[in-house]
Parts: C-alpha cells; sequence; structure tokens
C-alpha cells in the first residue's frame, strides 16, 4: 500500500492487493493467531470494513491520508474486538474510486456484495460520499461518510427534514458554516461587497449555488452584490469569460468551492488577465498542502474554512493523540505536512470503532447501524452526537477561517485567521488582503 516504515509495523499488520485491486489490512488477530484473552473467550468471524477512497484523480489529496488512517484503525484493534464473548479479528478492504462518482458506486457495490463487508466507510467531497452512500442505502450496509458539506450530502440524495436516510450517517459541517465563516473573515477588510461566485457543475457545485438553500441569497441578505456567470465543467481549461465577468462588474471578493486543478487554472489565468481581487476565499481546493504547493507562490493569501487544523483542543477516541499528536505522526510516517483531511479521516474510524464495540451482533446488521446512530463521542474533530442534528442522519463538527502563508517548517502553513464561529480554537494569525 505504499506506506512508509514508519507507518506500518510489519509485525503488527499487513496489507496485500488483491487481484480486483482492492487493498485490505489485516489486524495481527487475523494474520498470527488471536491473543491468549481472545483464545479463552473464542475466535468469532472477522469484522470487515469496507473503505472507498479517491486514491487517484483530482479528489486525491482528500485520499491521501486513509492509508495512514486506516493503518491507525488496525492498529488499535489489532487484539480483535470483543463482542457477546468472541473477539473478532478485523479486516478493512479499501478500494480506489479514481475520484469518479461512478467508479466510487463501482467500488462500493464490490465491496458490498464481494467482500460482504459489515460496514463502510468514506470520505473525499460529495463525487466520493453521494454514490457510496447510495449504494449502501441500497443494499442495507451502515455507512460513515464525512468531507462534504452535510446540504450536498443530504438533500441531492433526496433526503428531507421529514424523511432522513436509514443505513447512512454523514458528519461534517454545513453550507450555513461556511458562508458564516466566510463572511466573518470578508467583514475584517474594507471591500465594495460585490462577490463573484465560481461553482461548477457539481455536487458541491450546485449546493453551494442553490438559489433558495446556497450561498446567494444569504449573501444578498447581508448586504452583497452577487456576480454569478453559472456553472461551469470541471476540468475546464480556459476562464476567461468568467474572469471578463468579474472585471466588468468590479468584483473585489470571489467565493467558490472548485477542484485543485480547476482553481490552479482559473487563479493563474485571473493573474494573467490582470484581475486582482482583494479577497479569494475557496473551499476544496486549496484543503491540503499538496494543492497549495501545486499553485506555488501566487496561492499565498487565498483563504478558506478550516474542518480541521492540528491546533484544534481535542483528542482522538481510538488512539488517545491530540491533534497535534495525530499530526505529528503523519508527517513522520509519510514525510508529508499534516493536511485538513487527516482530521476527519481519522475520526471516521473512530466512530466505526466506537459503533462495532458496541453493537450487540456483528451478523446483524441494523445493530450496527443502531450502534452508529446511538453515537456520542469525543474525537480528534470535536464531539460528534447524531440526536443533535441539524436534521436526522447528520451531525456538525466546527468550523472556523483560515489563510495559507509562507510556512517556517513547511513551504506553506494554513493558519485559522478568524475563531467568531468556534472561539475555543485558537486563532495563528490576521487576516490579510490580497
Amino acid at each position: 500500500m505504499g506506506h512508509s516504515k514508519d507507518a506500518v509495523d510489519p509485525g503488527r499488520r499487513r496489507f496485500a492487493v488483491t487481484a480486483a485491486g482492492t487493498t485490505i489490512a489485516l489486524g495481527a488477530a487475523g494474520l498470527a493467531g488471536l491473543n491468549p484473552l481472545a483464545r479463552a473467550q473464542g475466535a468469532g468471524r472477522p469484522l470487515r470494513v469496507g473503505l472507498v477512497s479517491p486514491q487517484t484523480g483530482q479528489l486525491a489529496g482528500f485520499g491521501e491520508v486513509d492509508k495512514f488512517t486506516q493503518a491507525q484503525f488496525i492498529d488499535a484493534t489489532r487484539r480483535g474486538i470483543a463482542i457477546n464473548g468472541k473477539v473478532h479479528p478485523v479486516q478493512v478492504w479499501m478500494k480506489d474510486c479514481q475520484s469518479n462518482p461512478n467508479k466510487a458506486a463501482e467500488a462500493a457495490t464490490d465491496l458490498i456484495l464481494r467482500n460482504e463487508i459489515d460496514l463502510m466507510v468514506v470520505g473525499g467531497t460529495p463525487e466520493t460520499t453521494n454514490p457510496v452512500s447510495d449504494q449502501c442505502e441500497l443494499n442495507g450496509v451502515p455507512c460513515i461518510s464525512t468531507a462534504a458539506p452535510w446540504q450536498a450530502w443530504y438533500f441531492t440524495r433526496g433526503g428531507t427534514p421529514k424523511r432522513g436516510f436509514e443505513w447512512t450517517y454523514h458528519f461534517y459541517f454545513g453550507l450555513e458554516d461556511v458562508i458564516e465563516v466566510f463572511t466573518n473573515m470578508w467583514a475584517e477588510i474594507p471591500t465594495d461587497k460585490v462577490v463573484g461566485l465560481l461553482f461548477s457543475n457539481d455536487g458541491d457545485g450546485n449546493a453551494w449555488g442553490d438559489p433558495k438553500m446556497g450561498f446567494p441569497p444569504v449573501l444578498k441578505a447581508r448586504g452583497y452584490k452577487v456576480v454569478d456567470p453559472g456553472r461551469y465543467q470541471n476540468m475546464q481549461a480556459d476562464f476567461s469569460a468568467y474572469i471578463a465577468a468579474f472585471k466588468a462588474a468590479n468584483v473585489e471578493i470571489v467565493a467558490g468551492v472548485p477542484t485543485p486543478p480547476d482553481f490552479k487554472t482559473f487563479w493563474t489565468q485571473a493573474k494573467q488577465q490582470g484581475f486582482k481581487p482583494k479577497i479569494v476565499t475557496v473551499g476544496k481546493a486549496l484543503a491540503f498542502p499538496s494543492a497549495i504547493e501545486a499553485v506555488g507562490d501566487i496561492g499565498e493569501g487565498i483563504s478558506q474554512e478550516s474542518f480541521w487544523s492540528a491546533n484544534r483542543p481535542f483528542r482522538s477516541s481510538m488512539t488517545g493523540q491530540s491533534a497535534m499528536e495525530v499530526a505529528m505522526a503523519y508527517e513522520k510516517a509519510t514525510g508529508k505536512p499534516w493536511s485538513q483531511p487527516l482530521g476527519c479521516s481519522h475520526a471516521m474510524f473512530e466512530v466505526a470503532l466506537d459503533a462495532l464495540r458496541r453493537t450487540s451482533s456483528i451478523d446483524d446488521k441494523e445493530a450496527i447501524r443502531d450502534a452508529i446512530a446511538a453515537t456520542n463521542l469525543n474525537t480528534v474533530v470535536g464531539p460528534l452526537s447524531w440526536a443533535r442534528g441539524p436534521v436526522r442522519n447528520v451531525a456538525k463538527t466546527p468550523l472556523v477561517g483560515a489563510q495559507w502563508f509562507k510556512g517556517k517548517t513547511h513551504p506553506y502553513d494554513l493558519l485559522v485567521v478568524n475563531n467568531k464561529t468556534m472561539p475555543g480554537i485558537p486563532v495563528q494569525g490576521k487576516f490579510r488582503s490580497l
């Protein structure tokens, strides 16, 4: 699976790639015999967890942390999980969705039908979470998802406040939180309050740009003029029309949710064409260090929501590590800077472990599902409980504002610059105009 020595202790777990391209992580209990407690209690069948991850393609930055957190989960369950007098070894089957919604659905179906998983975990924007969640809903398999604004996961899949979902549970922030965080930062710098929207024709773009529930109505109500040239197709080669529309309207703020490659194309062309807004605040595009490094020096000062950071005042229920310790362990194991998706991926496995430990039967998927629904857990991303809404099947996580600066130990650092929405998360810098 490409782990470094620090990422995987071969004496504790083993990884293999099957002919079908599925990567399986096996706990030591599943390889070299169960521990003495397990032998005394009796060995149960393996617990099978499925993971769909964008390991390749334009969303790979979201999935690059998953092998590390998968290894942490396997390490935490190396002695198996005791349920009803039997200790069950744990297997994690991972499939790469290639950043393609159709491939994500195929991967989920394969894990459900071929590998007969007991539980699915998935993250990495609506293009991954939604098709996987849909397959789990269709096949009656419990699913824990993250890393997609809850409206983009919920409403685009047909969820309503009166009728939620039976098998799929999601945790992340919502568009209401993004808008609050964005406008809190914008208020710190004088502008003409003209906002240009950069939204693509995908799950995120359509949710963020929705005329009823997205950015436009809220921004207008708060006194902003909105310039929306319409949806563009992912991997667009030319943003000249959008840039011209923004220049013509004297746009001083740009807001959007592009993929990393699309943002790099847009911002490079904006610089070439003399478009100089005071503020550019985007979701998804620069959620991880590799994305800002690909943009280069012209990316310094771009702002965004911060859905996880190493300075969060939370600890992992799975490893006992603080947020900073999880981040530093990742850097030591991979040689890469920590990234925001790390916290969500880690918490995804925290919830899975907690639910499996509390389930009454691994052979009853409804029991596993009910254990997920009853979650009340302090995680590395904060407290998680589906009992508190905002709608059935959704739990919210804290969100603050952040901005990219040249780093001291990394090429670039994402620093928290506005914590009005969550004062418990320390501010690390002052929000600056471009």
